[in-house]
């Protein structure tokens, strides 16, 4: 931790407030990559159903998915954690990782009729996370939970 005194504004830094950048940063990419993937298992369910390679793809690509998802939650966890952030995202995180597990357990049971309609849900609220994210809003009030830049 550094303080310095700056006319007769003491300024206190320390490491976790450059542990906030790299968190929420991480958290951004963590939900992109989970998007993406999400979005090529939908692409690779036309292939499934157009091609005999599709199978392959989409159970590949299911694991890949749910991965991404993983990397959610723990990217949530160190955007919390040492970055000083919002519990909220962890909260979000988990969800998501309930239904990709869902999602594995509806494919491999063979229930497209509630797989399906599930994968369109997972994508468009992780869409809405990435949005939220990129503009800086969730609920009005940032991904990090806090109020936005403080205003004198």
């Amino acid at each position: 931790m550094t303080t310095r005194t700056t006319t007769g504004t003491t300024v206190t830094t320390t490491a976790t407030a450059a542990a906030a950048p790299r968190g929420a940063r991480f958290l951004r990419v963590a939900v992109a990559l989970q998007t993406l993937t999400i979005f090529l298992q939908a692409v690779s369910a036309g292939v499934l159903l157009s091609s005999s390679h599709g199978e392959l793809l989409h159970g590949v690509g299911a694991r890949v998915m749910y991965g991404a998802s993983m990397l959610y939650v723990l990217a949530a966890v160190l955007a919390w954690r040492p970055g000083g952030g919002s519990p909220r995202p962890i909260a979000y995180a988990s969800g998501f990782l309930v239904l990709a597990s869902a999602q594995v357990v509806l494919g491999i049971a063979h229930v497209p009729s509630v797989h399906v309609p599930l994968g369109v849900l997972m994508f468009g609220l992780s869409v809405l996370v990435l949005a939220r994210q990129n503009t800086g809003t969730a609920g009005g009030r940032g991904l990090s939970g806090g109020s936005g830049p403080e205003r004198s």
